[in-house]
């Protein structure tokens, strides 16, 4: 994976060169960002670039300043996800072959070939579905831990980076979480650990205080404008029913919504997040800042913004969050809605 492959993410690219060019590389470190943004595809182009032994530098004003080569025998092993100085740790659960125990080194073949279809970008929930988890939760657990530290302890086959991503982190169990923080404050010589996750929320604070984190930006909603008009007006209508708490109509509201595809609910959900961040931000300026907080309608354009302010951003947001995370793992979208419903319409009488 080259980051020239990784569409969006070129001002992260070029920070991410410049600590390898400089180098000062943390041997502990934290890629944070939904699936979408492409974390698990830079933690892999990050790593293909500290390994690449030809990296190419580009002249100045492009819009990347370096990248891998592509061409050389690290950068093809990393291309094939083959190297044998990069090691894949991620969440399990038994299947029909794998019926107790199981960890990351049962999959590996399975997990690469995910990684490879998905583009590495593929969720959780399409990891399972790929393994027939049936509807299983999965962990990263302490025989996973174990591996980690054994194999981080052991010299770089090639002599380079020995590098292992572990993808979706904040499914490590406690077991497992609290066997990895020797490794995390003692590394060995050219190591680098590199965690990959979604939420900070659900990882140990003793995790976070011994990595450098990196927040990947989502790379927002991808909408026409037919789309983004549609999707418009389902906002403005939702947060009118949260103002008067009409339970009839709003219930009407979340039947409609519930009827809809999961990856249209998710992406609902993403514009809201986007429209209440937009408005925060116009709050806190005190005019507008940008033509898109346009939702077509003249009263609502007017006098919402105003209603998101300090005092409910961060809950009305985390709570959007929670409806997210729950729908990935495939709750009851009817719930999910009404629950979040309830919270959103406490909050935005809050200001």
């Amino acid at each position: 994976m080259q980051f020239k492959d990784i569409v969006g993410q070129e001002v992260l690219a070029n920070r991410l060169t410049e600590i390898i060019d400089s180098g000062s590389v943390s041997h502990a470190q934290m890629f944070l960002g939904p699936t979408s943004s492409g974390s698990l595809a830079l933690a892999v182009a990050y790593a293909q670039y500290l390994n690449c032994e030809n990296r190419h530098h580009y002249p100045e004003g492009s819009p990347l300043r370096a990248d891998s080569c592509g061409e050389c025998p690290n950068c093809r092993k990393y291309a094939e996800l083959m190297h044998t100085d990069l090691h894949l740790v991620f969440p399990t659960a038994t299947t029909a072959t794998v019926t107790s125990k199981p960890c990351s080194e049962d999959f590996q073949e399975e997990f690469r070939q995910f990684m490879a279809d998905s583009h590495q970008r593929g969720t959780e929930n399409e990891w399972y579905a790929a393994l027939g988890f049936d509807n299983k939760q999965g962990m990263i657990r302490e025989r996973d831990a174990d591996n980690i530290v054994r194999t981080l302890g052991l010299k770089s086959y090639e002599g380079g980076y020995k590098v292992l991503i572990v993808w979706m982190a904040e499914r490590m169990n406690l077991d497992c979480a609290n066997k990895l923080l020797k490794t995390l404050e003692e590394p060995a010589e050219k190591t680098l650990l590199l965690l990959v996750a979604e939420s900070r929320d659900r990882m140990l604070q003793t995790i976070l205080s011994r990595v450098q984190q990196t927040l990947v930006p989502d790379l927002g909603t991808d909408l026409t404008p037919d789309r983004r008009t549609a999707m418009a007006e389902m906002f403005v209508s939702w947060m009118r029913l949260l103002f008067k708490l009409n339970m009839q109509q709003l219930s009407g509201w979340v039947d409609q919504t519930a009827a809809l595809g999961r990856e249209q609910q998710k992406q609902f959900l993403q514009y809201a997040q986007e429209s209440l961040r937009a408005c925060f931000l116009q709050t806190a300026a005190g005019h507008r800042i940008a033509e898109e907080l346009v939702f077509g309608d003249e009263k609502f354009d007017a006098s919402f913004p105003a209603m998101i302010t300090p005092n409910n951003v961060e809950q009305m947001m985390q709570g959007m969050n929670d409806a997210l995370y729950a729908l990935e793992r495939n709750a009851n979208s009817k719930i999910t809605f009404m629950q979040l419903s309830f919270t959103l319409s406490k909050m935005i009488k809050k200001r």
